[in-house]
Protein backbone atom coordinates (compact mmCIF):
# COMPACT_ATOMS: atom_id res chain seq x y z
CA UNK A 1 0.00 0.00 0.00
CA UNK A 2 1.13 3.29 -0.55
CA UNK A 3 0.03 7.17 0.21
CA UNK A 4 0.73 9.79 -2.06
CA UNK A 5 0.87 13.55 -1.34
CA UNK A 6 1.02 15.34 -3.99
CA UNK A 7 2.35 19.53 -3.37
CA UNK A 8 1.56 19.10 0.03
CA UNK A 9 1.98 22.69 1.58
CA UNK A 10 1.38 22.29 5.27
CA UNK A 11 4.51 20.41 7.32
CA UNK A 12 2.65 18.55 10.22
CA UNK A 13 -0.13 16.92 7.73
CA UNK A 14 3.33 15.51 6.31
CA UNK A 15 4.75 14.55 9.27
CA UNK A 16 1.58 13.06 11.20
CA UNK A 17 1.34 10.77 7.67
CA UNK A 18 4.71 9.89 8.20
CA UNK A 19 4.04 8.70 11.30
CA UNK A 20 1.01 6.99 10.12
CA UNK A 21 2.88 5.28 7.44
CA UNK A 22 5.77 3.99 9.52
CA UNK A 23 2.65 2.51 12.28
CA UNK A 24 1.26 0.53 8.98
CA UNK A 25 4.49 -0.19 7.42
CA UNK A 26 2.47 2.00 4.49
CA UNK A 27 5.32 3.91 1.73
CA UNK A 28 4.97 7.30 1.49
CA UNK A 29 5.35 9.46 -1.35
CA UNK A 30 6.01 13.09 -1.81
CA UNK A 31 5.39 15.16 -5.11
CA UNK A 32 6.38 18.74 -5.51
CA UNK A 33 6.61 21.02 -5.48
CA UNK A 34 6.07 20.84 -1.88
CA UNK A 35 5.46 24.21 0.29
CA UNK A 36 7.58 23.48 3.25
CA UNK A 37 11.49 22.58 3.31
CA UNK A 38 12.02 18.67 4.46
CA UNK A 39 14.02 20.48 7.03
CA UNK A 40 11.10 21.78 8.49
CA UNK A 41 11.30 21.41 12.43
CA UNK A 42 7.18 20.88 12.46
CA UNK A 43 7.58 18.21 9.57
CA UNK A 44 9.97 16.71 12.01
CA UNK A 45 8.07 17.48 15.35
CA UNK A 46 4.63 15.77 13.84
CA UNK A 47 6.42 12.60 12.41
CA UNK A 48 8.39 12.48 15.94
CA UNK A 49 11.38 10.02 15.90
CA UNK A 50 9.72 7.44 13.17
CA UNK A 51 10.87 9.07 10.26
CA UNK A 52 13.74 6.40 9.87
CA UNK A 53 11.35 3.67 9.92
CA UNK A 54 9.14 5.87 6.94
CA UNK A 55 9.84 4.00 3.16
CA UNK A 56 9.72 7.45 1.90
CA UNK A 57 10.01 9.01 -1.70
CA UNK A 58 10.36 12.17 -3.05
CA UNK A 59 9.44 13.47 -6.57
CA UNK A 60 10.06 16.68 -8.36
CA UNK A 61 6.29 17.44 -9.86
CA UNK A 62 3.70 14.92 -10.82
CA UNK A 63 5.34 13.84 -14.24
CA UNK A 64 8.36 12.30 -12.72
CA UNK A 65 6.16 10.50 -10.19
CA UNK A 66 4.55 9.17 -13.26
CA UNK A 67 7.68 8.32 -14.72
CA UNK A 68 9.14 6.56 -11.19
CA UNK A 69 5.99 5.15 -9.57
CA UNK A 70 5.96 1.47 -8.76
CA UNK A 71 3.15 -0.35 -9.94
CA UNK A 72 -0.38 -0.54 -9.00
CA UNK A 73 -3.20 1.51 -9.28
CA UNK A 74 -3.71 5.16 -9.32
CA UNK A 75 -6.82 6.04 -6.64
CA UNK A 76 -7.42 9.06 -6.04
CA UNK A 77 -9.28 11.29 -3.10
CA UNK A 78 -11.23 14.71 -3.54
CA UNK A 79 -13.81 16.16 -1.64
CA UNK A 80 -14.93 17.39 -5.74
CA UNK A 81 -15.81 13.37 -6.41
CA UNK A 82 -18.97 11.64 -6.25
CA UNK A 83 -18.19 7.92 -5.12
CA UNK A 84 -17.45 6.93 -1.46
CA UNK A 85 -14.40 5.55 -0.98
CA UNK A 86 -16.08 2.35 0.54
CA UNK A 87 -16.93 1.34 -2.31
CA UNK A 88 -13.35 0.53 -3.75
CA UNK A 89 -11.68 -3.11 -3.39
CA UNK A 90 -8.54 -2.13 -2.30
CA UNK A 91 -5.42 -4.10 -3.39
CA UNK A 92 -2.00 -4.56 -1.83
CA UNK A 93 -0.19 -2.45 -4.02
CA UNK A 94 -2.51 0.45 -4.65
CA UNK A 95 -1.26 3.69 -4.61
CA UNK A 96 -3.64 6.25 -2.78
CA UNK A 97 -3.07 10.07 -3.79
CA UNK A 98 -4.46 13.14 -2.29
CA UNK A 99 -3.65 16.60 -3.23
CA UNK A 100 -2.70 19.66 -1.58
CA UNK A 101 -4.50 21.40 1.58
CA UNK A 102 -5.53 24.31 -0.20
CA UNK A 103 -6.31 23.20 -3.32
CA UNK A 104 -6.61 19.22 -3.28
CA UNK A 105 -5.69 17.58 -7.11
CA UNK A 106 -5.76 19.58 -9.83
CA UNK A 107 -8.13 19.56 -12.18
CA UNK A 108 -5.63 17.88 -14.91
CA UNK A 109 -5.03 14.68 -12.60
CA UNK A 110 -8.72 14.95 -11.53
CA UNK A 111 -9.28 14.47 -15.31
CA UNK A 112 -6.91 11.77 -15.89
CA UNK A 113 -7.89 9.72 -12.49
CA UNK A 114 -11.91 10.35 -13.44
CA UNK A 115 -12.64 6.62 -12.96
CA UNK A 116 -10.66 6.15 -9.90
CA UNK A 117 -11.55 9.32 -8.19
CA UNK A 118 -13.37 9.23 -4.50
CA UNK A 119 -14.42 10.76 -2.13
CA UNK A 120 -14.72 10.84 1.91
CA UNK A 121 -18.77 11.60 2.61
CA UNK A 122 -19.11 14.48 4.88
CA UNK A 123 -22.67 15.22 5.87
CA UNK A 124 -21.96 18.43 7.50
CA UNK A 125 -22.30 20.87 5.59
CA UNK A 126 -20.41 23.64 7.06
CA UNK A 127 -17.02 22.10 5.91
CA UNK A 128 -15.09 22.27 2.68
CA UNK A 129 -12.84 19.25 3.36
CA UNK A 130 -11.26 17.16 5.64
CA UNK A 131 -7.77 17.78 7.09
CA UNK A 132 -5.40 16.18 5.05
CA UNK A 133 -3.54 13.52 7.66
CA UNK A 134 -7.11 12.68 8.70
CA UNK A 135 -8.22 12.26 5.41
CA UNK A 136 -5.34 9.84 4.25
CA UNK A 137 -5.95 7.70 7.37
CA UNK A 138 -9.53 7.18 7.08
CA UNK A 139 -9.16 5.87 4.03
CA UNK A 140 -5.97 3.83 4.63
CA UNK A 141 -7.48 2.10 7.37
CA UNK A 142 -10.61 1.11 5.30
CA UNK A 143 -8.05 -0.69 2.49
CA UNK A 144 -6.36 -1.93 5.75
CA UNK A 145 -9.28 -3.81 6.79
CA UNK A 146 -10.56 -4.80 3.83
CA UNK A 147 -7.70 -6.60 3.16
CA UNK A 148 -7.07 -8.59 6.81
CA UNK A 149 -4.61 -6.27 7.79
CA UNK A 150 -5.83 -4.70 11.01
Amino acid sequence: MHIVFVEPEIPPNTGTTARLCAATNTSFHLVGPLGFSLADRYLKRAGLDYWPYVDVHYYHNWEDFLARRPPGRLLAFSARATISYTRVRYREDDLLIFGSETRGLSDEIRTALADSLYTIPMPGRHVRSLNLANAAAIVLYEALRQLGKV
